[in-house]
């Protein structure tokens, strides 16, 4: 596996629109979640060792954000040719059995990855009201220990957010596994 870290974007850039299907079979769009006041697009899989090791943490944070406008949204982007456990029917199993309350979308042709620039797992955006890219980051600062979290990176910039205010423009970025991208 190749470990990578998210490459900086332009804070301020809109986010691309998405025309994806999730893991419960429903179609998914920007405009499908216009009514929110933050929207988190994370890039993820289920095979990636830094993905599990946070995953927890990412289904809290749905959780305690669910009532306050935000919005989580999960994108694989994963080839599963070489890596089964991110074919579509083993996302919809982890999503079930993990409980995700938040869509889990497919990218079967990798061009939400592309247009988002994403290129690691976790990779994690944070677009405002107006969907303008807010902020790209970690999660925290102790991806592999949920104990010495000292630092909760996208909670801070989601409040942030939700006070108003834009997020620090010191961003540290996310690292994980490269996306796995289809072999040409």
């Amino acid at each position: 596996m190749v470990l990578l870290h998210s490459e900086k974007k332009g804070l301020g850039t809109p986010a691309p629109d998405f025309a994806l299907t999730g893991v419960d079979g429903q179609k998914y769009s920007l405009a499908r979640f216009k009514d929110k006041n933050a929207l988190v697009v994370l890039f993820i899989c289920n095979h990636c060792p830094y993905v599990k090791a946070v995953e927890d943490r990412i289904l809290q944070i749905a959780r305690d954000y669910a009532a306050k406008s935000v919005q989580l949204v999960g994108i694989c982007s994963n080839d599963p040719t070489d890596y089964p456990e991110d074919l579509p029917e083993n996302l919809r199993k982890r999503w079930k059995d993990k409980d995700y309350r938040f869509p889990y979308l497919i990218d079967e042709g990798q061009d939400a990855a592309r247009a988002y620039g994403a290129v690691c797992t976790p990779d994690i955006f944070v677009y405002d009201k107006n969907r303008r890219l807010a902020y790209h980051g970690r999660l925290d600062d102790s991806w592999q220990d949920p104990k010495k979290v000292t630092r909760q990176d996208l909670r801070i910039a989601i409040d942030m957010l939700l006070a108003g205010k834009k997020p620090s423009s010191d961003q540290i970025p996310s690292m994980g596994c490269s996306i796995k991208w289809k072999k040409p």
